[in-house]
């Protein structure tokens, strides 16, 4: 019996501000890594559709109606995770969804419509394999793309909305009176923050799905299929890497302009300066100094600020009080963060360039086991990549859930009991995971298996034949 009180005890003394971002941290980054796959396979589908009704690519063909499939698996779990996280809004950040929920549920209005029109489409691509005309059913694919590029983009509108509030009105008492929807949406962080995923999202997902056929080619799957399904997927990447490079360079000098907090986060910068260094690695002490590390000197505020250079001056962490901004211990994750999404994306950037000057030179992809190997391991990296910028622009933020209105401490549930809902979370999520694994690889081998095309699942393929009766009559069966 007192046993049973002192654990009751306990849960109670239990903070739910620190379970309640683990949870929310958690889903986020298991669902992120489906974001690339909903918004870029549709899209690299249909160029393997389109190769194949241009040129009558059969090998292409193959490719667009098993990728197909796979995105229709790749779709369904996005859902599950997605719908678990809007339910997460609720439950761990009620505050805040009392509060915001009116301006911040805004673009996720939005997004739900987009939701609902990829899936629609989703099932007419997939079942108009034989059941359309191969141009027609071409053309039922593009609405996938178009409305899995604008969901992304209103999603992150509603993250962008949190990094530079706007589009409301506030009563003496700090309640939402007015709400101007575009004004929500199309905030000052949304249109180089959208820019940001949406590229990303071609990025990670044709490295995720060209570093498969790369592991399959080293495997001594070098046939023109293997061959094919690799050249599409990386060349996306390969595209979209220096977009990157250029749209992500843009958006640090909006967090420079917009969120100095932050940025002197991510520079370790402690006192605001000028000819502020960029330190590789290294950390943040306690008492304000920075060890460890290699520091390039002059070359935080240059990037900042290219036009005035080493002079530009960098706002320092002292410069806002210690409550308002990100702790020791947040500033350090936030900086190696930076540091790991900079210098893997500078990795992907340099196999890409490897790639394209094979194209340039030798009208042909690397043939280099090296290069099979490191695209191997791109998809990988390319997730790490990804996550570590979410980290970045996330708890770069802190304590603010809300830039400059509420922090999250505020915006949290008061229920202690949030660390039960994460640890079923967690099991139910890694569950999922295998599951979604184990089903993406048994349908894998099971495509190997058939090598091809079977006769009932041929697209565009001629009606079948089946005997009627006893007769020996046949029937016509329609596709």
């Amino acid at each position: 019996m007192l046993d049973g009180v002192a654990s009751l005890t306990i849960a109670a003394a239990v903070d739910p501000v620190p379970w309640a971002r683990a949870q929310m941290a958690f889903t986020l980054a298991c669902h992120i890594i489906l974001v690339p796959l909903g918004v870029s396979w549709a899209f690299m589908t249909l160029v393997a559709n389109y190769r194949a009704l241009r040129h009558d690519d059969r090998d292409a063909l193959v490719l667009a109606q098993r990728w197909s499939k796979y995105m229709a698996v790749t779709f369904a779990v996005g859902a599950v995770t997605g719908t678990v996280l809007s339910f997460e809004f609720g439950l761990l950040w009620p505050n805040f969804m009392g509060t915001w929920g009116e301006a911040f549920g805004v673009p996720f209005a939005f997004e739900g419509l987009f939701f609902f029109t990829e899936a629609i489409f989703v099932a007419i691509y997939i079942f108009g394999w034989r059941r359309l005309k191969p141009w027609t059913h071409f053309w039922t694919g593009v609405p996938i793309v178009i409305a899995g590029i604008f969901g992304a983009v209103s999603v992150v509108a509603a993250n962008a909305w949190m990094n530079a509030p706007a589009g409301f009105t506030l009563n003496s008492n700090g309640e939402v009176v007015k709400v101007d929807p575009l004004g929500v949406i199309f905030n000052d962080a949304m249109p180089l923050q959208s820019a940001h995923m949406l590229v990303a999202a071609y990025l990670v997902g044709g490295f995720l799905v060209s570093s498969v056929y790369a592991a399959g080619m080293l495997r001594g799957r070098t046939d023109r299929y293997h061959r094919t399904g690799f050249l599409i997927a990386f060349t996306v990447a390969a595209v979209m890497t220096p977009v990157q490079m250029g749209v992500g360079d843009a958006l640090a000098r909006w967090v420079y302009n917009n969120q100095p907090v932050k940025f002197a986060a991510i520079e370790l910068v402690p006192t605001t300066s000028s000819d502020v260094p960029e330190t590789l690695l290294g950390k943040l002490n306690d008492d304000g100094t920075v060890t460890g590390g290699i520091a390039i000197p002059g070359l935080a505020s240059w990037l900042s600020d290219p036009g005035t250079g080493k002079s530009t001056v960098v706002q320092g962490l002292d410069t806002v009080p210690a409550n308002e901004r990100p702790s020791t211990r947040q500033v350090n994750t936030v900086h190696l963060s930076w540091d790991i999404m900079v210098g893997l994306g500078t990795a992907l950037f340099l196999l890409s360039v490897w790639y394209g000057l094979s194209w340039a030179i030798k009208r042909r992809m690397p043939q280099s086991k090296w290069f099979l190997r490191a695209a191997a391991c791109s998809g990988v990296l390319a997730v790490i990549t990804m996550e570590a910028g979410w980290v970045v622009a996330e708890v770069g933020r802190q304590p603010w859930i809300v830039y400059r209105y509420m922090k999250v401490e505020d915006a949290a549930t008061e229920n202690s009991g949030v660390w039960i809902t994460f640890i079923v979370v967690a099991v139910l999520y890694v569950a999922l995971g295998i599951t979604t694994i184990a089903v993406l690889r048994a349908m894998s081998k099971r495509f190997r298996r058939a090598g091809g095309f079977v006769d009932h699942d041929t697209p565009y393929g001629p009606p079948e034949q089946v005997t009627a009766g006893t007769g020996g009559q046949t029937e016509e069966k329609a596709p």
